[in-house]
């Protein structure tokens, strides 16, 4: 082969080796991320559309039901914080879209009650992420990389 051509091979073949290497942790970043918290635009309709829907039962303040942890007397769990005493941050963004869309008992199955209704036929599902995007906005930069990492791992199961 000619010297150009095969330098020009060398050089695709170490670009193409420095793309796979570097590729996991630049896909990952953002890999498993459906809510846009850092959109403004998203985060001003999120925080409208959760006070119309959800401030009833989370909290004006995302701080949830009184004794959120403890069983009602109808056997199901108080609506939880949504802030950074809550564990809406424990899961991953497709599962929190999922549960805001069906609800929580048809998501968890099994018979399993709870006053969470879905809200897919109220909500578009832009409108769903665009609650999501300002809960997630309210968390604390250490949680909010908890949760983007929660996410990206999610991406690769």
């Amino acid at each position: 082969m000619r010297r150009d051509v095969m330098m020009g091979l060398a050089g695709g073949v170490a670009l193409i080796g420095l793309g796979v290497v570097l590729w996991p942790a630049a896909a990952t970043e953002a890999s498993g991320q459906i809510l846009r918290w850092q959109d403004p635009q998203v985060v001003a309709e999120g925080a409208e559309l959760y006070d119309r829907f959800c401030a009833s039962c989370h909290g004006a303040e995302l701080e949830g039901q009184p004794n959120w942890r403890e069983r009602n007397a109808a056997g199901r769990l108080p609506a939880p914080p949504h802030d950074v005493t809550g564990h809406t941050w424990h899961h991953a963004d497709a599962l929190l879209v999922d549960i805001t869309t069906r609800g929580t008992a048809a998501v968890v199955g099994r018979g399993y009650e709870s006053d969470m209704p879905g809200f897919g036929d109220v909500m578009t599902e832009d409108q769903i992420i665009a609650v999501l995007s300002f809960i997630k906005s309210t968390w604390p930069a250490e949680v909010i990389a908890a949760h983007d990492q929660m996410n990206a791992m999610s991406a690769l199961e």
